[in-house]
């Protein structure tokens, strides 16, 4: 179920490859995020990308109850407070590995996850600190106040048209607020036009 003041991103969700004839491990990993830029949205032929950077992270960062579950809604599979979900900073970005072997519905989880039925993972998150890089047309996001859930899901998010509220909303005034500062050049580039044209006349 998606919530208009979350903000949800896809990555790819591994199953932990395992030899023959050894038990299954029932263990999935991925990584949340990565810490290098993504195009999350295009629009007028322009890719506008985001960054989350390593201190989005840091220790106050909320994440002392997160969950693992199907498409960000239902059954619980793992979570932090029992420690079946585990969540790591390392050099790629945000890792997460869940433990599917407590449960009947977690197994059956790690089974959709291993024949391919849920191929992605998405994270829902609440950002408190960013900025915008309006020259490489990025949002850049230092921190992020709580995590909510980790997902394995169905359909990855398409970003011209499945991004969250949260995300689109912030991106609008991106957008509109690089529209404003074109439209202040272009005036002002008139104007000095005008004034040019004026004195050579004169």
């Amino acid at each position: 179920m998606i919530r208009e003041n979350r903000e949800y991103r896809n990555f790819k969700l591994n199953v932990e490859e395992r030899k023959e004839g050894e038990e299954p491990s029932y263990m999935v990993e991925g990584h949340a995020t990565t810490f290098e830029p993504y195009v999350i949205w295009e629009e007028d032929g322009v890719e506008y990308k985001e960054q989350i950077l390593p201190t989005a992270f840091d220790e106050d960062t909320d994440m002392s109850d997160v969950i693992f579950v199907k498409d960000h809604a239902g059954t619980v599979f793992a979570r932090t407070k029992n420690k079946l979900l585990t969540l790591n900073v390392d050099e790629i970005g945000l890792k997460m590995r869940a433990d599917l072997s407590k449960t009947a519905s977690a197994r059956e989880m790690f089974e959709e996850i291993k024949v391919g039925n849920y191929p992605q993972m998405s994270f829902a998150f609440i950002v408190d600190d960013d900025e915008y890089d309006s020259r490489s047309h990025t949002r850049i996001i230092r921190h992020l106040k709580k995590i909510f859930d980790v997902s394995a899901v169905s359909f990855p998010a398409n970003p011209g048209t499945d991004i969250s509220p949260a995300t689109r909303s912030r991106f609008d005034g991106f957008i509109e607020a690089e529209k404003a500062e074109r439209l202040e050049r272009q005036k002002q580039l008139e104007l000095e036009k005008a004034k040019y044209d004026y004195f050579r006349r004169n």
